[in-house]
């Protein structure tokens, strides 16, 4: 099975993450630029939803199983070169030339809730699945671009709440908070979402342009406040 499909339903392109807990290394983040792309390029979809073929996860996040042992190695470089590339998804998601929805599966942990907060909605699986930043346990501190990337979706007062005790959310709760569109059962999830998506078929170059103006501040912490961390040494994994 590919690490990523997408087919068209109408206008709507719906993308399916393959990949078991979707979890981020070099081989699947370059496998996501690479469908982005075809789907911008080879498709007429106004609209991009996202979703996972898993059972119970949507992602997970940093692969740490691959990512610890680069950087207990000392590979110093290679480190670089993930994170480098991580921001290019997100970066690639957030200005998507299209209206963006994350059909949230399953279970949204740490790098996969900031993936999802990168989209323009979120609906989300409410009979099963936590959204959780974890990283206060695993004494991994966010990079700016990463804090940026949540806070536009997560109000204050519940993103201080969430990141400073590591609790797990279920959708209900994210939709009280406005964190997610809507909490479905997952009988009627990708329903819901596609009959949302299926509504905004907006043009792609305005689309884009509102983008580019909109996050200006969360470019700037991607591009420049991440660097002068990642290049400080950010890595320190217990």
């Amino acid at each position: 099975m590919k690490l990523f499909e997408y087919k068209l339903d109408e206008t709507v392109a719906i993308l399916t993450m393959n990949s078991g807990e979707n979890t981020f290394n070099p081989t699947f983040l370059n496998a996501f630029l690479d469908v982005l792309n075809r789907v911008e390029n080879e498709t007429d979809a106004c609209t991009l939803v996202v979703t996972s073929s898993h059972e119970k996860i949507f992602s997970n996040g940093l692969d740490l199983q691959w990512l610890v042992p680069v950087v207990r190695n000392n590979d110093i470089d290679t480190a670089k070169d993930f994170f480098y590339l991580l921001n290019r998804v997100f970066k690639r998601i957030l200005l998507f030339p299209m209206v963006t929805v994350a059909a949230i599966s399953g279970h949204v942990f740490a790098g996969g809730a900031i993936l999802s907060c990168c989209f323009d909605f979120r609906f989300m699986r409410s009979d099963s699945g936590y959204f959780c930043l974890p990283e206060v346990d695993l004494k991994i501190p966010l990079l700016p671009g990463m804090l940026a990337l949540l806070k536009r979706a997560i109000p204050g007062y519940k993103f201080d709440e969430i990141q400073f005790t590591g609790s797990r959310l279920i959708a209900t709760e994210c939709q009280e908070h406005h964190i997610i569109t809507k909490a479905c059962h997952i009988s009627t999830l990708m329903d819901e979402t596609l009959d949302f998506a299926k509504k905004l078929g907006k043009d792609r170059t305005i689309v884009g342009e509102m983008k580019k103006r909109m996050h200006t501040d969360i470019l700037h912490a991607l591009d420049v406040k991440d660097v002068e961390y990642i290049e400080s040494g950010y890595f320190h994994i217990e």
